[in-house]
């Protein structure tokens, strides 16, 4: 396998906002939010990795802004770091002014997907190599996430967790 840049699993979903997906306040259900960044992300996984992908944990959402009736969406999603058979995405939602056409960054979530081969076996996924400032610092974020998870779940100790512990150091 070889290793692959966060550019070449970017994907990009544009939508707009109708009637039926809105709230009583007429801005987008969280849950169709949810439900767009999931695609987005899974789509990006599987540029990723080349193998069928499944949603292993929504690890992070930020509802920061609402996403009003009409509004022109993208959701871009890029595999921010790959572990031994996971992924971690990250998510990063727009909202585009119909008038300017300026975009503002309403919403983001990291979500982690797992590749599986046809009978939903976990398989390897090939490494990622950050090029951008973003890009390192999403990578190198994500370890310390990966770790904050695990120690948890009571899968590691918490002396395990190296990357954490440098952050109090």
């Amino acid at each position: 396998m070889h290793v692959k840049t966060p550019e070449q699993s970017k994907t990009v979903l544009t939508d707009m906002v109708l009637p039926g997906e809105t709230n009583p306040l007429n801005n987008l259900f969280g849950g169709e939010l949810l439900a767009r960044m999931d695609r987005a992300a899974s789509i990006a996984a599987r540029r990723h990795s080349r193998r069928i992908t499944v949603t292993a944990s929504v690890n992070h959402v930020a509802f920061t802004k609402a996403v009003p009736l009409g509004s022109v969406v993208t959701v871009e999603a890029k595999v921010s770091r790959a572990f031994k058979t996971s992924m971690e995405v990250f998510i990063d939602v727009w909202i585009e002014d119909r008038e300017s056409g300026e975009k503002t960054k309403a919403n983001e979530a990291i979500y982690t997907f797992v590749a599986v081969d046809d009978i939903g076996h976990p398989v390897a996924v090939p490494e990622i190599k950050p090029e951008t400032a973003l890009e390192k610092e999403r990578f190198d974020a994500a370890l310390r996430r990966k770790q904050l998870s695990l120690l948890l779940a009571g899968k590691i100790k918490p002396s395990d967790a190296s990357e954490l512990k440098a952050l109090f150091k």
